[in-house]
């Protein structure tokens, strides 16, 4: 148990000091590089273009002008007071629904479409679950002038409707993947495939902290500027909070918000899964709570599968979080113990977007809701703490599903 404890400690140290992933692509026993060979020179190419071009003071500065003058950014820190009354805590909100297209998914489009534009790519391609990735993608490739194509599961397209729309307004390419699961997994397998067929002059775009290295490292570092802004942002306004909340699905926005406050032991960091409507397989998209360790979409993390290690479908009421895997760096802090992982069922997160709409007059992605929900149940354990919760995306694409579901109070009165 000694030398476990030390091994967890020196990983954690590794990612805390920027050492994690190593030149393997490794986050401790996970991450790596599981795609076919065709795609070896492209992925080291990337994975080149990450350590060079990327911290390169040129790339920075372009970036930042898009991110300050396009994205919106710094977006806000809100302090929800009425939340706070209610949940007997003081609560902070970190706006990423404020920047433009309406999600966290922005900051990894453009840098990553910057970057493909350095890197010489003919077109783009893209996958998207709720639609937000796509339309970030979209977005950044009118703004870069390239081709996108976005792949999207047959099921996601019905029920995030108006994000299909927007994609398409914005220039690309949706195409609707009527095999497999017809949701996020689907479409992933869907950009692969045609990111093999043309890996010279394609670029895919991925959307979460997951793929092979070096994605997890790439979009890491550019979605840090949440939790970088965050922590500035709370530290002169009140002080560093007692814990932070983020959805959990790949782990891009919660990776995002967690890594600048990874050193400070105080935090909790508490990531929070889609835990659907029920503990059995198929009913949720619970990876960290619920699942092993396998290989999928080039990277070895914790995954939901069977006895005979079939990849299941999941469910969530949340487009975004019905995956059956998570980003790499996320097992790995769950590993060494620096990331709390819990669930919210749909009922939960339903029940706090209606709160959070009540209260604040603020209309979360369901997504987001899952953040909220898992916040609201440490707030109820741990009265008078300051929490600050990732608000990941606006709620405006999920129209369609909560048309499907009266509102809470509603609900109490026809029970009534």
């Amino acid at each position: 148990m000694h030398d476990d404890a030390n091994e967890h400690e020196a990983l954690l140290q590794s990612v805390i000091e920027g050492r994690s992933p190593d030149e393997r692509g490794r986050f401790g026993p996970f991450g790596g590089q599981y795609v076919p060979e065709t795609l070896m020179t492209a992925v080291n190419r990337l994975t080149q273009s990450v350590h060079e071009v990327l911290p390169s003071q040129a790339f920075q500065q372009r970036l930042k002008i898009e991110l300050t003058s396009w994205v919106g950014r710094p977006t806000a820190l809100t302090h929800a007071s009425r939340l706070g009354e209610r949940w007997h805590a003081d609560v902070w909100l970190k706006r990423e629904d404020l920047a433009h297209t309406g999600a966290h998914k922005i900051n990894n489009a453009i840098g990553q479409a910057l970057l493909a534009q350095a890197l010489g790519a003919k077109r783009i391609v893209a996958e998207t679950g709720a639609g937000q990735h796509g339309v970030a993608a979209a977005a950044a490739c009118a703004r870069l002038g390239l081709p996108c194509i976005v792949y999207m599961g047959e099921v996601d397209v019905a029920r995030q409707a108006p994000n299909v729309d927007r994609m398409r307004r914005l220039g690309a390419k949706v195409i609707a993947v009527t095999s497999g699961d017809r949701t996020l997994r689907a479409a992933i397998d869907e950009a692969i495939r045609d990111w093999v067929a043309d890996p010279d002059g394609t670029y895919y775009l991925i959307g979460s902290a997951i793929g092979p290295h070096p994605y997890p490292l790439l979009v890491r570092e550019l979605q840090a500027v949440i939790g970088r802004e965050a922590r500035a942002q709370i530290l002169d306004a009140t002080g560093l909070p007692d814990a932070v909340f983020a959805c959990v699905g790949g782990g891009s926005n919660a990776i995002g918000l967690f890594h600048p406050f990874l050193a400070d032991r105080n935090v909790t960091l508490c990531g929070v899964e889609a835990g659907g409507c029920g503990s059995a397989l198929g009913q949720h998209s619970a990876t960290i709570a619920a699942g092993r360790p396998g290989v999928l979409h080039g990277n070895y993390s914790m995954l939901l599968y069977d006895d005979d290690g079939q990849i299941q479908e999941t469910h969530s009421v949340s487009a975004g979080l019905d995956y059956p895997g998570v980003g790499p760096e996320h097992s790995l802090l769950k590993l060494v113990g620096r990331v709390d992982y819990v669930t919210a069922s749909d009922a939960e997160a339903l029940d706090a977007l209606d709160e959070c709409c009540a209260a604040e007059g603020i209309l979360p992605a369901l997504e987001s809701a899952h953040a909220l929900a898992g916040a609201r149940r440490w707030a109820a354990q741990n009265p008078g703490g300051r929490i600050l919760i990732g608000m990941s995306g606006r709620g405006d694409k999920d129209m369609p599903i909560l048309s499907r579901f009266p509102r809470s109070e509603d609900r109490v009165d026809a029970a009534a």
